[in-house]
C-alpha cells in the first residue's frame, strides 16, 4: 500500500508522520512538500532512513508535474494536510493563500482524476473556519452551512467544494474532515500556543488580540491524527467528518494556562509571565467562536480524543523546552518569510 502524505514537512502531518511510519512498516508513506516557510523538514529526523517512508519535493500548484508524481508512484491514498494555514498571513498576502489553498486542490483533483480506475483515494483535511464564527451556544456540524469570515477559511472551503465537485462530476473517491484548533509539538511559532512560549522564553511581551475573549475548541495534534487515520480505516467515501477535542477555552485562558505550566516547569514566578501580556487591536473579520459536534465520527468510526487539554499542553510545553533549536531555526523561517 502507498500512501502519500502532502505537506508532510508541516505540522500536523509531520506529526501523523512520525507516529504512523514506525508503526506501519508494510506502508510506503511518501511525503509531498514544497518546502514553503511552513516546513519544517527537522520535524522528521526521527523517521529520516525508515525503509518506508520517502519524501518527494513538489510544488503541488504545477498541475503537470504533480500528475507525473501521481502517475510515476501510485498512491492508494493521498491525505491532503498541504496548505496555508495562518489567517494573519491570509490578510496581509491574500494572494498567496489563496493560490495555494485552492491551485493545489485543484491540481491534486486533476491529477488523480487523470489516473482513471486506478486513481487513489483522496481525504482532503479542511479546517471548522469554514463554518465560520458561532454564538454562545451553537456548534457546527456536516450539515452546517458555510461562512467563511477571512480569506484563509475562504481558500479553505473553495478547496472542500472543489473536492465534492470533483467527486460528484467525475466519480472521485473523497473524504472530507474539519477539524478544530490544534495543538502540540512541532508547530510554527506564528500560531497562538506555541508563539507564545518561544516569546515567554524569549522574555517578550504576550499579544493577545482584543480582550482575548475569542473561544476556541482545542484538539491535540495526536488526537487530530488519530482520527484522520480512522478516516482512512474506516470513513466512507462521499462522507465527511468534523473533528473536535470538545475542550473550548478563551484565548486569553490558553495564555493563563501557558504562564501557569511555564512557571511550574522553570521555577520562575507566574506573575513574572503574566505581566508580559500586552492586549493588542483585534484583527480585522476575528471570528469570536468556533465549536464543532463530533457525534457523527465518534458514533461511526468509534474515534474519541484522548488527551486532555491539561495534559497536552504541558506535555507540548516541555516538547518546545526540550527542543530550543527547532525553534529557532522555524522562528528564523518566520522572520524571513514575514519580512
Amino acid at each position: 500500500m502507498v500512501v502519500w502524505i502532502t505537506g508532510g514537512c508541516g505540522f500536523i502531518a509531520s506529526n501523523f508522520l512520525v507516529r504512523y511510519v514506525p508503526e506501519h512498516p508494510e506502508i510506503r508513506f511518501i511525503n509531498v512538500d514544497a518546502l514553503t516557510y511552513a516546513a519544517n523538514p527537522e520535524s522528521l529526523a526521527p523517521i529520516q532512513g525508515a525503509a518506508n517512508y520517502e519524501f518527494l519535493q513538489l510544488d503541488l500548484t504545477d498541475k503537470e508535474a504533480t500528475a507525473a508524481a501521481l502517475a510515476r508512484t501510485r498512491p492508494d491514498v493521498v491525505i491532503n494536510f498541504a496548505a496555508e494555514t495562518h489567517v494573519d498571513r491570509s490578510i496581509r498576502r491574500p494572494e498567496e493563500v489563496v493560490n495555494t489553498n485552492v491551485g493545489s486542490v485543484l491540481s491534486l483533483l486533476e491529477g488523480i482524476r487523470g489516473l482513471g480506475e486506478n486513481a487513489p483515494r483522496l481525504i482532503h483535511v479542511s479546517t471548522d473556519e469554514v463554518y465560520g464564527g458561532l454564538g454562545n451556544d451553537e456548534s457546527t456540524t456536516e450539515a452546517s452551512p458555510y461562512r467563511p469570515g477571512n480569506p484563509y477559511s475562504a481558500s479553505k472551503a473553495a478547496g472542500d467544494h472543489l473536492v465534492r465537485a470533483y467527486a460528484r462530476t467525475f466519480g472521485l473517491r473523497t473524504c472530507i474532515t474539519h477539524c478544530s484548533n490544534n495543538y502540540g509539538p512541532r508547530q510554527a511559532p506564528e500560531k497562538l500556543i506555541p508563539r507564545m512560549i518561544a516569546r515567554i522564553q524569549a522574555g517578550e511581551t504576550l499579544p493577545v488580540y482584543g480582550e482575548g475573549k475569542q473561544r476556541r475548541d482545542w484538539l491535540h495534534v495526536n488526537d487530530h491524527n488519530g482520527a484522520i487515520w480512522a478516516v482512512m480505516e474506516q470513513g466512507q467515501d462521499g462522507e465527511t467528518y468534523d473533528i473536535g477535542g470538545g475542550e473550548e477555552m478563551e484565548n486569553i485562558g490558553i495564555v493563563h494556562e501557558l504562564c501557569a505550566v511555564m512557571a511550574s516547569l522553570t521555577g520562575q514566578a507566574e506573575s513574572q509571565y503574566r505581566e508580559l501580556i500586552t492586549f493588542v487591536p483585534d484583527r480585522p473579520g476575528h471570528d469570536w467562536r468556533y465549536a464543532i459536534d463530533s457525534t457523527k465520527i465518534r458514533r461511526e468510526l468509534g474515534w474519541q480524543p484522548a488527551v486532555s487539554f491539561a495534559e497536552g499542553l504541558r506535555s507540548t510545553v516541555e516538547w518546545y523546552l526540550a527542543n530550543p533549536e527547532w525553534v529557532a531555526a522555524a522562528r528564523s523561517r518566520l522572520e524571513v518569510a514575514h519580512a
